[in-house]
């Protein structure tokens, strides 16, 4: 990683190797403390960010759920938040819970396929923390995808196809949002498909070679795709959902054929 990429991250840059803390040490990446206030609570983080400890604290959406506390554990690229609450229960009794979010913004994700030559455009990229939990090799097989940032989810999805995969995207279809693990991450996924053709190819994709971003395109027949879904060659879990959205109710479903 680049190291001026490491420090608009958050990640401790150091010029030694002595400097380097030893395991198990904090570092700026946690909530720091200051003489002006804490960072990204009282004061701006490196990412410009306050207020972080305020997400939640308002919320009363849900008459059976009580935000008593937000807590600011970590604010590195992402936050990482100790929520306490009352939660009354089926039975009517209370108790009070405590739930760690992970926030990272929303994101989008897109399938692009070309119905005449029955192909899909895929991405393949390392996945480090696919390869710590026990992938053989941490490459992962995925749709393009990215965080929205300050962007709407079609502007960032048609971003994410021109940096991935190098298309310039037409019409959208939106298929559907999904909370791909709500017990613990709060991003919301919104979901599209849309057509292309080899006249839409504008570049070679790849990612943003200053975010450390380095993809292969995947051009590849959509029923091998749909196969490497069941066999394990694709286990990314967005990119099932919309190969088997494509299958069932999309372009590919059996009547599309004829």
């Amino acid at each position: 990683m680049d190291v001026e990429i490491a420090r608009q991250r958050g990640l401790p840059v150091y010029e030694r190797i002595e400097d380097i803390p030893p395991l198990g040490t904090s570092t700026d990446a946690d909530p720091a403390v200051t003489s002006a206030g804490r960072a990204g609570i009282d004061v701006p983080d490196h990412r410009g960010r306050t207020a972080l400890d305020q997400t939640g604290r308002d919320l009363d959406r849900n008459p059976n759920v009580i935000v008593r506390d937000v807590e600011l554990t970590s604010a590195g690229w992402h936050v990482l938040r100790r929520t306490t609450f009352d939660y009354r229960r089926s039975d009517g009794t209370w108790t009070t819970q405590q739930r760690e979010t992970y926030d990272r913004g929303n994101g989008a994700a897109i399938l692009l396929y070309d119905l005449e030559r029955r192909t899909v455009l895929l991405t393949r990229q390392f996945r480090y923390p696919a390869y710590v939990n026990d992938h053989p090799t941490g490459m992962l097989i995925e749709a393009a995808a990215g965080l929205l940032d300050a962007d709407d989810p079609q502007t960032a999805i048609r971003r994410e196809a021109a940096e991935e995969l190098g298309v310039a995207v037409g019409p959208l279809t939106h298929i559907m949002d999904s909370y791909m693990s709500p017990g613990s991450v709060t991003e919301r996924l919104h979901f599209y498909v849309a057509p292309y053709s080899a006249a839409d190819l504008t570049n070679h994709g790849g990612g943003v070679a200053e975010e450390g971003e380095d993809i292969e395109v995947l051009e590849l027949p959509f029923d091998d795709a749909l196969a490497m879904t069941t066999n394990g060659a694709i286990n990314d879990g967005k990119t099932i959902m919309l190969l088997q959205w494509a299958a069932l109710h999309g372009p590919f479903q059996p009547q599309s054929r004829h």
